[in-house]
């Protein structure tokens, strides 16, 4: 295995457990997650079971039409993320919940979702500038910009609003973290790309678009 393998290797897994604590943070601020996680979320609370296990079922659904349209997304990463990332988001929450105060006024409930902006956005840079695999959710907007001819920005804003409306029906919290999420980290993600996550990958230039 080369060096410039096991970098991104590093980049890809330590993206995912950083995006873990991202929404940990999240979830913390009581604002409204990403719309992914948000929907995973409200469901898990609507049916009463675990926030994981809905995140590894839904994701099972969407890995089915990655492997039967989207083979090529598929890698290292797809399994990291679709297995791992709930179970790291809930220790992170669960670690933070017992060992910090949850935040009751709009103040620090605003400095957690900040620092829940960057955690996500440093997380998202790392795990796309690896270039080791699509999460399967991620998959579907790249999937419908491939075969459509329509934008992959358009395509994500879809997925997007699909999960932010299942979210809602479920009476998962839709807020500011919610709308940050879907519109506002490019300028974050960019900004990381280009100081943290191509120095660690041994990379330059543009990444592939994966929210």
């Amino acid at each position: 295995m080369s060096e410039n393998t096991v970098r991104r290797f590093f980049s890809m897994f330590m993206g995912n457990v950083i995006m873990g604590l991202g929404v940990a943070l999240f979830k913390l601020s009581l604002m409204g997650n990403d719309p992914c996680n948000g929907m995973y979320m409200a469901i898990a609370d609507r049916i009463g079971i675990a926030y994981f296990i809905v995140s590894i079922a839904v994701s099972s659904l969407c890995f089915v039409f990655e492997a039967l349209f989207g083979r090529k997304y598929i890698g290292a990463g797809t399994l990291v993320n679709w297995f791992g990332v709930g179970y790291i988001a809930t220790f992170f929450h669960n670690l933070l919940t017992e060992h910090c105060p949850v935040p009751q006024d709009f103040l620090p409930r605003l400095a957690v979702m900040a620092v829940g902006v960057l955690v996500l956005s440093l997380s998202v840079s790392l795990y796309q500038t690896a270039d080791m695999g699509i999460s399967p959710y991620d998959s579907l907007s790249l999937i419908l910009a491939d075969r459509l001819p329509i934008p992959y920005f358009w395509c994500r804003i879809f997925t997007d609003c699909v999960c932010t409306a299942v979210a809602f029906a479920c009476g998962g919290i839709i807020g500011l973290g919610t709308l940050i999420c879907a519109l506002g980290l490019g300028p974050f993600i960019s900004f990381f790309n280009r100081y943290v996550s191509e120095k660690l990958c041994g990379v330059s230039g543009s990444t592939p678009p994966t929210p």
